[in-house]
């Protein structure tokens, strides 16, 4: 069997359907917000970026960031967020989450103006905190809203 093609896509009327039906596992719940509250926060946050991640013509997942250059008063530093990274319950293990992430590295270094990675998440037993040092992100120390603050450097 041949490896999908990945890809980043808008969302829209099309797919809308599509990508709200998409959930973590059970326990992952905790982890991330569902992708109909981090939509609806997209709506009134200026400064979100997000797409969905699809395996050939199938939604897979959804990944939001934050990009300081859209704040109302942006940082002399700027940064973009990773605010949210799901991948469906049914389809996880298969490279999708890590490939998302290069794709957003890839994405920051091009924009020279973007100093750092940055993303945080929930300590703990599910913690996704091995699958972002593997990129090299590293602990800045800051704990935001009971979540670990990573970062990488760009």
């Amino acid at each position: 069997m041949s490896r999908p093609r990945l890809s980043l896509r808008p969302i829209d009327a099309d797919n809308l359907n599509a990508i709200l039906a998409l959930a973590v596992a059970p326990g992952q719940t905790h982890q991330v917000a569902s992708n109909a509250v981090s939509l609806a926060e997209a709506r009134v946050h200026p400064e979100a970026w997000y797409r969905a991640i699809y395996a050939d013509e199938t939604a897979v997942g959804f990944v939001m960031l934050e990009d300081s250059r859209r704040l109302q008063t942006p940082p002399a530093d700027a940064y973009l967020a990773i605010w949210r990274l799901m991948i469906d319950a049914c389809r996880q293990r298969r490279g999708y989450g890590g490939w998302a992430v290069e794709q957003l590295i890839r994405y920051a270094r091009s924009h020279p103006e973007i100093k750092s990675l940055l993303v945080s998440c929930v300590p703990g037993p599910l913690s996704p905190e091995a699958f972002y040092r593997r990129f090299g992100f590293i602990p800045t120390g800051e704990i935001l809203d009971g979540e670990t603050v990573f970062r990488l450097p760009l």
